[in-house]
């Protein structure tokens, strides 16, 4: 079983935490040509390009700037990334052993890095699916990456059981051929819901935190089969089997 998150905006250079090994990413050179062309970007045409900030402009440009650099700091994947879905995911607690689990059998969606493992070593950056650039074909990100990730990706799905557990937002979705995927492997979707006004609705804050919570459930637990997984609660959350389908499982609160 492989699970596949999305990546967060947020990332941290530095953990008091340790992990027992470091890993280059699989497609470290295609984020080394990215990066070289997006040093090359001034800090208003980053904030129009990324969309963002004057002062999250500033702070990308000089990341960019040093990306090449020896010294530029780096940290694996599964500690570096810091948005919900990890802070829920809560590798504090990880023994040697969850960490060594988590690089085998959790993927992690980038428009900058590709995919990346958690213990792949991973430098601060700022891109969007959606970013065009001159110097790739002035594709987007997500056409970029596609006929790079597609192959890959299936065949380490297919190393791990054939079981791909999708809980990952649908943005990275188009830096795949995903009816590809959905076809050569089997796609699990949990889908999270919460009773609002009489109706079932998907809360986004609650459904990344519970993302979060079923890749750690999954993590901890060396969960392999799918039956198993029908097993995960969390906060109210639990398993409705009258609203799920083959493929998609469906957990209300």
């Amino acid at each position: 079983m492989q699970i596949i998150i999305s990546p967060a905006k947020t990332i941290n250079t530095k953990s008091s935490q340790k992990a027992p090994a470091k890993s280059i990413p699989q497609f470290a050179d295609e984020a080394k040509e990215i990066a070289l062309h997006m040093a090359q970007y001034s800090v208003e045409e980053l904030e129009r390009l990324l969309k963002i900030s004057p002062k999250l402009a500033l702070e990308t440009f000089k990341r960019f700037e040093t990306f090449h650099s020896d010294e530029a700091p780096s940290l694996q994947a599964l500690l570096a990334y810091t948005g919900m879905v990890f802070k829920h995911i809560a590798p504090a607690d990880f023994s040697d052993e969850d960490f060594l689990y988590a690089h085998e059998h959790l993927c992690i969606a980038s428009p900058f890095y590709g995919l990346v493992r958690p213990l792949d070593m991973i430098k601060a950056y700022r891109m969007e699916y959606d970013v065009k650039l001159p110097e790739l074909g002035n594709v987007s990100m997500a056409d970029f990456w596609k006929p790079i990730l597609t192959q890959p990706f299936i065949e380490d799905v297919m190393k791990s059981g054939g079981v791909l557990v999708n809980l990952a937002s649908m943005d990275i979705q188009p830096s795949f051929d995903w009816k590809r995927v959905e076809k050569e492997v089997q796609v699990i979707t949990p889908e999270f819901k919460m009773w609002k006004k009489g109706k079932l609705d998907t809360v986004t804050i609650y459904a990344k935190m519970a993302r979060g919570e079923m890749t750690r459930f999954i993590l901890k637990n060396r969960i392999e089969e799918l039956e198993a997984l029908k097993a995960f609660t969390w906060e109210g959350f639990r398993f409705d089997p009258e609203r799920s389908e083959d493929n998609k499982l469906v957990f209300i609160c």
